[in-house]
């Protein structure tokens, strides 16, 4: 590659970086946290932060948050923030700093996490449990294949016509066949709610854009955070601004992995 193509490919990843909205970036942060605090041997994070459906009670119910930022090695945490960046980026542009917070902070990963719970309990009887990003990871992917298929319904290959909104289902076949222990149920519940979301179903859980803009008017938070968007893109646009032109981002596949007894969400 000429040296003035690396230099241009270097130029615009650190564009794109610069330009993350800001609950995007504190994920990456908190993923990349969690792996360094892994590093030490005084206390076993993964084993405290896992989902695991035999540890799961009132009191360790901290798990059905934590899980998504714990991975199980550097190699799981970077494919997983490599997969999950742009989804989430894109999400976030579009629905908002706050009302992102809300939702994978809320329903778009409990939901998810309990579904899998009760299958993975009294379903298969197993105890396996899941960890990593890639929960989200596929979740998107859910929201995206629906949108496509909204506007793309079939993917022509040679003389088939898939249809766009099974490509996330092909994705988890295919890394569960590729990627030794990943979870095929974790990553089918993540699919399934993703579905539920991209169709409206879900969409009733997202707080009230009212109550959002009174939190966003009374704390100033366009004003005093940083890349932060807004709910009320019509008015503020991007980072409190109109944007210029539109911004699309793209994504990938990730997984669901074991870590000896247990499973990660990613490879």
């Amino acid at each position: 590659m000429p040296p003035s193509a690396n230099a241009f490919s270097t130029l615009r990843a650190r564009s794109y970086v610069v330009r993350l909205p800001l609950f995007t970036r504190v994920v990456v942060l908190v993923i990349l946290l969690a792996w360094l605090v892994g590093l030490q041997q005084a206390w076993d994070v993964r084993k405290w932060g896992a989902l695991d459906p035999t540890e799961i009670s009132f009191a360790s119910a901290y798990r059905i948050n934590t899980f998504p930022f714990i991975h199980v090695n550097f190699l799981h945490a970077f494919l997983n923030i490599l997969a999950l960046t742009p989804l989430l980026e894109r999400f976030e542009t579009e629905f908002g700093t706050l009302t992102s917070v809300a939702l994978f902070m809320g329903p778009l990963t409990t939901i998810p996490a309990v579904l899998y719970i009760v299958l993975e309990t009294f379903l298969l009887r197993g105890n396996a449990s899941v960890m990593g990003a890639s929960l989200w990871v596929f979740l998107l992917l859910g929201v995206e294949a629906i949108r496509t298929f909204k506007s793309n319904p079939y993917l022509t290959l040679a003389t088939w016509q898939i249809p766009t909104w099974t490509m996330p289902l092909i994705m988890v076949v295919a890394v569960t066949a590729l990627v030794p222990g990943t979870s095929f149920l974790g990553h089918l519940c993540s699919v399934c709610v993703g579905y539920l979301f991209g169709l409206g179903y879900l969409r009733f859980l997202a707080p009230p854009e009212k109550v959002l803009r009174w939190i966003e008017s009374k704390l100033n938070l366009l004003g005093r955070l940083p890349h932060y968007i807004s709910v009320d893109r019509k008015t503020y646009g991007r980072f409190g601004v109109l944007p210029s032109s539109n911004h699309a981002a793209g994504g990938s596949g990730m997984t669901l992995v074991m870590d000896g007894p247990g499973q990660r969400l990613g490879p």
